[in-house]
């Protein structure tokens, strides 16, 4: 929760003057705040790093790579053709690691 350090603080005469019931309904309407239930979803998809996966399987389909593909030989990534930037050392070289 982000908090204004603008705002005047309460004083002593202030904390004393509100009442136990003031009090309870402050707290009951914070903890009955909405939460987003999207956030929960994504955060559940989300693996630890050092997380036991010998049990999981691949979710998407994975290509073999393509004759117009290579692989960058800085990154190891896969690019299409039009993403070579040169090569150096015979080794293929990507516009982004160039």
């Amino acid at each position: 929760m982000a908090t204004d350090y603008d705002t005047p603080r309460k004083t002593d005469d202030d904390v004393d003057s509100d009442s136990l019931e003031e009090l309870k309904a402050r707290r009951n309407d914070k903890s009955a705040s909405n939460v987003d239930v999207d956030d929960f979803e994504a955060a559940e998809g989300m693996e630890l790093p050092g997380a036991d996966l010998s049990n999981e399987e691949l979710a998407v389909r994975v290509l073999p790579k393509q004759a117009d593909e290579f692989t960058c030989m800085s990154c190891f990534l896969v690019h299409h053709r039009s993403q070579l930037a040169r090569e150096k050392n015979g080794q293929p070289i990507c516009r982004d690691c160039d």
